[in-house]
């Protein structure tokens, strides 16, 4: 028989113990508390690698392979319609199509006047003509995603230009809760590479697919990309660069893109 002193010794270890594993079961299940702290992470990280003026918006399109001469009409129809519609208050950074990576994969980026400037501008989408317009392309659409992101501050998109050549975009699903570590170790080492090459674009998401980083450049040919490349890990530092923020992701893609004609990026 135990003791009243042992029995409550037994019994505290009992309490210490279920309380551990409500504690640990609420983090595995995502308390309230729990996710208000991770929110707030996040939320922070934002605030301080953020540009925070824009609110960027990623369309990805899949077409179908045969229709893909009838997507190009249907899209320039509506992303160039809203592109000259200054009353929607949006601004198309970019339309292209996939050459090396996702095939019959299109990309379209908008520029919004924030959050709230993302919620005025589909609203008013919604209730235009521009609707029809989107509508129309659908038919040749196999599937469709869209991302919200924002521009890192060190790395504000470049305005609309002609240079020509060839885009490429690289994304990057990061480990959970390593962003900040990645930016920092990234704009340490990018600012020298900037001289080889043009820099069109750096973001992260906010809704859709989560923890991912993307970022564009433009050359005048894949031979030209190859040579600023060789040419980047001559530059000190920069094999640590890669070396760290390689660590931080996943998995990376890299997509070779080309301009669409009404593309005010090309």
């Amino acid at each position: 028989m135990l003791s009243s002193i042992a029995k409550r010794s037994v019994h505290k270890v009992a309490l210490s113990g279920a309380r551990r594993t409500i504690s640990v079961q609420s983090l595995l299940h995502g308390s309230p508390e729990a996710k208000k702290a991770g929110d707030i992470e996040v939320q922070q990280h934002s605030r301080i690698v953020a540009r925070g003026k824009y609110v960027h918006g990623f369309e990805v399109h899949r077409v179908t392979p045969g229709a893909i001469d009838e997507y190009k009409a249907a899209a320039e129809k509506y992303y160039a319609g809203i592109k000259d519609a200054p009353e929607l208050h949006v601004k198309l950074t970019g339309s292209w199509e996939t050459v090396v990576g996702q095939q019959d994969t299109f990309v379209h980026i908008l520029e919004y006047e924030n959050y709230a400037g993302f919620d005025k501008t589909t609203e008013l989408i919604r209730t235009s003509e521009h609707a029809k317009a989107y509508k129309a392309l659908l038919p040749y659409v196999t599937s469709r995603s869209t991302q919200l992101t924002q521009e890192f501050a060190f790395f504000p998109t470049a305005p609309p230009h002609a240079q020509g050549g060839v885009f490429e975009l690289r994304s990057y699903q990061l480990k959970p809760g390593t962003l900040l570590e990645w930016e920092n170790a990234w704009r340490r080492g990018i600012e020298a590479r900037r001289k080889f090459v043009a820099p069109v674009g750096a973001w992260f998401s906010q809704v859709g697919r989560l923890h991912q980083v993307h970022h564009m450049w433009q050359y005048p040919s894949l031979e030209a990309r190859k040579e600023m490349r060789e040419k980047a890990w001559q530059i000190d530092g920069w094999a640590e660069t890669v070396s760290k923020t390689s660590q931080l992701a996943k998995h990376m893609d890299s997509f070779i893109l080309l301009p669409l004609s009404y593309s005010p990026l090309k």
